[in-house]
């Protein structure tokens, strides 16, 4: 009688652990920004190849991808890894902080790269699939727009390594550590990016009327602005845009000819969005008029709302259930108002991401922060996840 067939466990990566915790160390310790990632894309191209990987450098930039083909088998999967980022300076005060002033792994993606990595050596050495995995280590997630994945897949990404589907994993704060957390259909946010500059007429503080005043048109803007959520659209349908920038003058009795605000603007359904953006352009060219003073916005789409397919994420849940049993697996968690580009690998192709915990309260510091650290807990448990998926899927 045939033995059942075994899927890699996390105790199976248990002893890599200590060696996945320094790979990711050295990651955090030289931070490199996007499509920068020169060092990070020799280390990761230098381990695949070690571990007996086809390697292919250079793929959309500085992106990496790594190729390992077993038996005779036609189907393929595809998992991706970031390996950007942030410009923000660290102040966590770890042993292995970053050496690269002014830039920091604040969003987790030495983790993400440690953890993919992790799944490729125990892959290569265990060879328990029937087809081909490609791995793909991206650049430049953290752009906003003209991103690593809109790089790589201009570059033949998909043509060049084909998948039959793709996956994906973020470390999410406010979730306990080694939790997965899944949802089909529209789960993070599309974000765009609004710059505008007000023209008026500078003068001297103690003569307004002999001027026309761009901040008190920037504040009236950055009021109106508010009602658009609360008043233009169905109560139902969430968004959200934020006004992250106000610049203007530079002393206190001088009324100064211009002014600028940058907005960040979130939401998941394509006509919202678009009502959205024609709403702020009608509503800044309005309010600057009403004062004497002009607006130029420039409006910049970026990534598009990240949707994960019903079969692709159903199957990639059953898979963290057998790996980490049902208590450590969230089947529909919330919506996140965050965007991510790897929205654009799932227009093109079938697939899921998902997210890991990464510590709650004091111990779930939010990324984006210069006290976040990715938490090293989740190194064997990442990996494992991606080795088993690929087992299952490729048998």
């Amino acid at each position: 009688m045939k033995a059942p067939q075994h899927f890699c466990e996390v105790s199976d990566l248990a002893p890599a652990a200590q060696s996945l915790r320094a790979i990711r160390h050295h990651i955090h310790q030289h931070p490199e920004l996007a499509y920068e990632e020169v060092e990070t894309a020799a280390l990761v191209a230098k381990l695949l190849g070690e571990w007996g990987f086809t390697v292919t450098p250079n793929v959309g930039g500085t992106g990496v991808v790594g190729t390992l083909s077993v038996g005779t088998g036609q189907r393929s999967i595809g998992l991706r890894a970031d390996m950007d980022a942030l410009p923000i300076t660290e102040a966590t005060g770890l042993p292995y902080a970053s050496q690269n002033a002014g830039k920091m792994h604040a969003c987790g993606h030495d983790g993400h790269t440690t953890m993919l990595l992790g799944a490729a050596q125990y892959l290569a050495a265990t060879r328990n699939f029937n087809g081909t995995v490609q791995l793909y280590f991206q650049p430049a997630e953290e752009t906003g727009f003209n991103s690593g994945a809109q790089a790589m897949i201009n570059d033949g990404l998909f043509e060049r390594f084909p998948c039959d589907a793709v996956f994906a994993m973020h470390n999410h704060p406010g979730a306990a550590p080694g939790v997965m957390l899944f949802r089909e259909g529209a789960f993070m946010s599309a974000g765009d990016k609004v710059y505008i500059d007000i023209q008026g007429v500078g003068g001297h503080g103690a003569r307004p009327h002999q001027a026309i005043d761009p901040v008190v048109a920037a504040a009236s803007i950055v009021m109106a602005l508010q009602t658009i959520v609360s008043r233009n659209l169905d109560p139902t349908a969430p968004a959200v845009i934020t006004v992250g920038v106000l610049k203007a003058g530079t002393a206190t009795n001088v009324i100064p000819d211009t002014a600028r605000l940058e907005l960040g603007v979130r939401s998941f359904d394509p006509a919202v969005r678009k009502h959205i953006r024609q709403r702020i352009i009608e509503l800044v060219h309005s309010q600057a008029k009403s004062y004497g003073a002009t607006a130029q916005i420039n409006y910049v789409e970026g990534y598009p709302v990240l949707v994960n397919t019903a079969e692709e994420t159903r199957f990639a849940t059953q898979v963290a259930r057998e790996l980490l049993g049902d208590h450590q697996v969230t089947a529909r968690t919330d919506l996140i108002m965050g965007s991510e580009d790897f929205a654009y690998m799932l227009q093109r192709r079938p697939g899921c991401l998902l997210r890991i915990g990464n510590g709650e309260g004091e111990d779930g510091c939010m990324v984006h922060n210069p006290g976040y650290d990715f938490n090293d807990h989740n190194l064997p448990i990442g990996s494992a996840f991606w080795a088993r998926l690929v087992e299952r899927f490729l048998n």
